[in-house]
C-alpha cells in the first residue's frame, strides 16, 4: 500500500476507520513556524459531521494531538506526527459485511488485494475517515503557504445537479461560510439541503461538486514533464475517498469550444503578466503562470445507502441482497471540502518548497 505522498513536503497516513487511532506523518517541514494544536484543531473541526439530518450520526470529537516535531510553539524541522483517537467506533455493523462487499466501496476490490486480511470495519484505510489525518497536514501546510501570500479556499459548487451561481471569487470566499454547505449561494443552498432531506428520507444519497481556489500563487511552479503542478495536484485531490473527477480551469468544457474562445490573451498589469481570461486555471505546460488556480473536484453519491443493493457472498460465491446498516452521510460533499483545501494546500507547498520559494527556516 502507497501511503506517502511529495517529494520534499511529505506526507504518510496511518491508521483505519475503526482502529485505536488514525493520523499524519509530516516529512520535510521547515523550522521556525508558529503552530498550535487549537489552529490545526480549528481546521479538522470545519470536516466534522453538523447537526443537520444528513450528516452521519458518528461524533468524533477528532481531538488532535501532536506527538513530535513542534516544541515551544514551533516546527522544530524534524517530522510532525499528528494523532486523532478514534472514540465512537461500532464496529459490529460490519461484521455480516466482511465477505459480502458493498456496491460502490472498494470492499471488493481491498478484499483482492489483500487476500481478505484488510481492515473491513468501516471501510478501513478506504473510508473518508483518514481525511481527518490529510486536514491536520493541511493546516500546516497552509500556514507555510501564508508566508509567501498564497490563499486557499474551497467552496461547494453543485449538490444533486443543483448548481450554485457564478461568483467573483471574492464573494465565494466571503459568502462559503454562511451555512453549513459551504456553498456561497444561499438560494441554492436551500435547494441542496432541500434535495438532501428528500434522498436522506428515501434512503439514498447524493453526490456533488467542489470548487477549489488557490489564490497568490507565483508563477513558475511545477516540475514538467512528469511532476506537472496539475496533475501531482489531480494526484492528491484522488487521494480523497468518493473522488471520481477533477479538471482545472474550462476543463472538459475546453474540448467543446475554439482555440479561439479558449485561449486566455495576456496582457500586462502592474508591471507583471496576466491574463484576461483564465480558461487555464492557472496551469499551463504543467506550470503554474501566476493566475489563480482553479480546481473542480466531482464527488460521487454516499455509496452506503439504507435501500437494498444486490451484492454477491465472497465465501459462497452465490449472489445475494445486502442492506447497510452503518452510520453514514447522506452526501459527503460539505465534509470535503475542507479536504480539498488541505490537498491543495499540501501539494502547493511541496513544489514551493521544491522551487526554493519557502525558507527552510522560518524567521
Amino acid at each position: 500500500m502507497s501511503d506517502s505522498l511529495g517529494k520534499v513536503f511529505t506526507i504518510t497516513g496511518f491508521g483505519e476507520s475503526h482502529g485505536k487511532l488514525i493520523g499524519i506523518l509530516i516529512g520535510g517541514c521547515p523550522a521556525g513556524l508558529a503552530i498550535s494544536e487549537s489552529y490545526i484543531q480549528k481546521e479538522l473541526d470545519r470536516r466534522k459531521p453538523n447537526d443537520n439530518a444528513t450528516s452521519t450520526p458518528r461524533r468524533e470529537d477528532d481531538k488532535v494531538e501532536i506527538l513530535s516535531g513542534i516544541l515551544n510553539g514551533y516546527t522544530t524541522g524534524a517530522p510532525i506526527c499528528l494523532a486523532i483517537n478514534n472514540k465512537d467506533t461500532r464496529s459490529v455493523d460490519y461484521d455480516s459485511l466482511h465477505l459480502i462487499p458493498r456496491p460502490g466501496h472498494a470492499d471488493y476490490t481491498a478484499y483482492i488485494k489483500y487476500g481478505g486480511f484488510g481492515d473491513y470495519r468501516g471501510g478501513g484505510r478506504f473510508s473518508g475517515r483518514i481525511t481527518a489525518g490529510f486536514v491536520a497536514a493541511g493546516a500546516v501546510a497552509r500556514l507555510l503557504l501564508e508566508t509567501i501570500g498564497i490563499d486557499i479556499f474551497a467552496h461547494t459548487a453543485e449538490i444533486g445537479g443543483i448548481a450554485a451561481k457564478s461568483q467573483t471569487l471574492d464573494t465565494i470566499k466571503q459568502n462559503r461560510n454562511d451555512n453549513s454547505l459551504y456553498c456561497a449561494d444561499s438560494i441554492a443552498a436551500a435547494k441542496m439541503m432541500t434535495a438532501l432531506e428528500q434522498a436522506s428520507a428515501s434512503g439514498d444519497s447524493l453526490g456533488g461538486v467542489i470548487e477549489g481556489i488557490a489564490i497568490g500563487i507565483p508563477a513558475g511552479l511545477g516540475e514538467p514533464v512528469f511532476d506537472n503542478l496539475d496533475g501531482d495536484m489531480a494526484k492528491a485531490l484522488f487521494a480523497i475517498p468518493a473522488v471520481k473527477g477533477v479538471e482545472f480551469g474550462a476543463g472538459f468544457n475546453a474540448a467543446r469550444v475554439k482555440g479561439s474562445q479558449n485561449n486566455d490573451p495576456l496582457e500586462i498589469q502592474d508591471g507583471r503578466v496576466i491574463s484576461k481570461t483564465n480558461n487555464a486555471g492557472g496551469i499551463l505546460g504543467g506550470i503554474s503562470n501566476g493566475m489563480p488556480l482553479i480546481a473542480r473536484i466531482a464527488v460521487k453519491p454516499t455509496p452506503s445507502i439504507a435501500k437494498k443493493q444486490h451484492s454477491v457472498n465472497l465465501k459462497e460465491m452465490t449472489e445475494t441482497e445486502i442492506e447497510i446498516k452503518g452510520r453514514h452521510d447522506v452526501c459527503v460533499v460539505p465534509r470535503a471540502v475542507p479536504v480539498v483545501e488541505a490537498m491543495m494546500s499540501i501539494t502547493l507547498c511541496d513544489f514551493a518548497l521544491r522551487a526554493g520559494i519557502i525558507a527552510r527556516v522560518i524567521k
